[in-house]
């Protein structure tokens, strides 16, 4: 469970690395995280309150949305949070909730292999970052479909 020291007065750098299910106590092994995860970080004493900020860096195992290709990905997340100062004990504060949350919801909407993914060929399901595969992918809008009568 990761906490920090606190530094009453300054700052105090802080630095994590260990697999995702020893930071945080839980099994992240439908995730997809592989290795260690590495948190680096400091602790500033800003008046009434602790500003905790620093950076995730993890690698990930997922499979693109698009074309199915099986992927491995570097993430890094940056964070920063402010604490009460009451909620150091001993001048010591838990971030694990912190950075477990940030790990999460910095995850992506769609996991892709690439920006430009191409994905499937509708009609033969050839992935399309390899070549095209010559199919005729044209959908005529249903809407539409009265008027290709009229096509010579």
């Amino acid at each position: 469970m990761p906490k920090v020291l606190t530094a009453r007065g300054g700052n105090a750098p802080f630095e994590f690395s260990a697999t995702a299910e020893k930071l945080f106590g839980e099994d992240f092994s439908t995730d997809g995280f592989v290795g260690d995860v590495h948190i680096t970080g400091e602790v500033a004493d800003v008046g009434k309150n602790f500003l905790v900020r620093g950076s995730i860096e993890c690698k990930k195992i997922f499979t693109c949305d698009r074309c199915l290709t099986q992927t491995t990905a570097e993430q890094v997340h940056d964070f920063a949070e402010e604490f009460d100062k009451s909620a150091a004990v001993d001048d010591v504060l838990d971030v694990t909730e912190l950075l477990r949350d940030e790990l999460l919801a910095g995850q992506p909407m769609k996991n892709l292999c690439k920006l430009d993914c191409r994905g499937l060929c509708p009609v033969c399901g050839a992935n399309l970052n390899d070549g095209d595969c010559g199919c005729d992918r044209f959908v005529a809008d249903p809407r539409l479909a009265a008027l290709m009568q009229f096509r010579e």
